[in-house]
């Protein structure tokens, strides 16, 4: 049985319980009120405080003798690593061998002495069945980053907060990864607000909830996308599955380009910094303009804790998802003058090459170009192509090849 209310005494010292923001920009661009939830404004900047929380202060005296333990390369860490410190038990975090430096400074920063770091895998799947083998031989408490009800009843405090600020609100697009803050929120908002539609929102790359939905059980995915990481799972939990089966709406896919396009208005518009799971609810917005016209929406931006090293990669995805960002293999006339008469002849006046590197062949003879361009507008890459073809230019664009557009890019 799941009890929001003696969740959220449980958290009170603890959470900060994060404003629900009017934002005029989102607010005017799609005729409609949208309320942004911004638990990105969180102690550790991220909801996962909530259910670490909430299950870690319930254990038994002689369980927080003997420690826990958790696998995460994000925010389920940090929330986990910080409820150690004030719970005063000692808590072992295994990390993939390849999660930023950042990740897990701040990871060390939250925890102090009641923690300790062990980086072991090269990806998630294979650091969470270590420390899963870890606890076990230990005999310390695993404390799961989803799929369990006491996690789901943390999260859940996220919809007691809005529903007690915003009690009439139509529409809430929450981000899913294993479904913890969609069972808890849609779990209790549903009980609430029964007119509400709840909308989960993942990346394109990792539709792990979907695909479950689908079949009418949890699956595993064989690959994902991992860059939205902070939702990205190759399987969503036996526990929050049936719930979030009963509660949610609808589902909605995000491209991952569309993430990085949001997070970068967010950045600009409001000066929001934003993680990628953060930014997916706003970002499903445009797939419904049409329905949320007049309404009161509410947004739920689930964390901030982004690595300013990835800004590259972000704004790179996102060119790419607007159409402005192209690349192409350019086989140039071995003469003078040939890449002269590209620019003059095939560029337009914004048109801007961004990247130029030729290709070696296994004779140290140079072979093509790889050449990336910027151009001002969607519609200006007709007019180039249409110029690469009068001027009988011998290229291939790899934008249009998933394979070498991964192998070169």
């Amino acid at each position: 049985m799941l009890d929001f209310c003696a969740a959220a005494k449980r958290l009170q010292p603890v959470v900060r319980e994060t404003p629900l923001l009017l934002n005029q920009h989102l607010s005017s661009r799609f005729d409609c009120e949208v309320w942004l939830k911004r638990e990105d404004l969180q102690r550790v900047r991220s909801y996962k405080i909530r259910g670490a929380y909430n299950l870690m202060c319930q254990l038994s005296e002689a369980e927080m003798q003997r420690g826990v333990v958790c696998a995460s390369a994000g925010n389920h860490a940090q929330g986990f690593a910080y409820s150690c410190r004030l719970l005063g038990t000692q808590g072992v975090v295994f990390m993939p061998v390849t999660t930023p430096r950042q990740k897990v400074r701040q990871t060390e920063m939250f925890g102090e002495n009641n923690l300790e770091i062990r980086l072991i895998g090269d990806n998630f799947d294979e650091c969470a069945a270590a420390a899963r083998k870890f606890a076990e031989v230990e005999n310390r408490t695993f404390i799961p980053p989803f799929d369990d009800l006491r996690i789901i009843e943390g999260q859940g405090t996220v919809g007691l907060e809005i529903f007690e600020k915003l009690p009439d609100s139509d529409f809430i697009f929450l981000p899913i990864g294993g479904g913890g803050l969609a069972a808890g929120v849609g779990r209790f908002l549903k009980n609430h607000c029964p007119q509400l539609q709840i909308i989960g929102v993942e990346p394109v790359g990792a539709p792990s909830m979907t695909e479950a939905l689908r079949m009418g059980k949890p699956v595993t995915l064989p690959t994902i996308d991992r860059f939205v990481d902070g939702a990205a799972v190759k399987r969503v939990g036996d526990i929050t599955f049936p719930i979030c089966r009963e509660v949610l709406s609808e589902m909605c896919l995000v491209p991952e380009g569309k993430v990085c396009s949001t997070i970068l208005d967010l950045y600009n518009q409001d000066a929001i910094v934003a993680e990628p799971a953060g930014a997916l609810a706003i970002a499903a917005l445009d797939q419904f303009s049409a329905k949320i016209v007049g309404k009161k929406v509410v947004c739920i931006v689930s964390g901030s804790n982004n690595d300013i090293d990835r800004m590259p990669e972000i704004k790179e995805r996102s060119l790419q998802f607007e159409g402005l960002k192209h690349y192409f293999l350019i086989r140039f006339a071995q003469r003078p003058g040939a890449l002269k008469e590209f620019v003059n002849n095939v560029l337009g006046p914004s048109d801007d090459i961004t990247r130029f590197e030729y290709i070696q062949k296994t004779n140290k003879e140079s072979g093509p170009a790889l050449v990336g361009i910027e151009v001002f507008r969607r519609a200006d890459v007709e007019s180039l192509r249409r110029k690469m073809q009068l001027y009988n230019v011998d290229c291939t664009e790899i934008n249009r090849d998933d394979k070498l557009f991964g192998y070169l890019i």
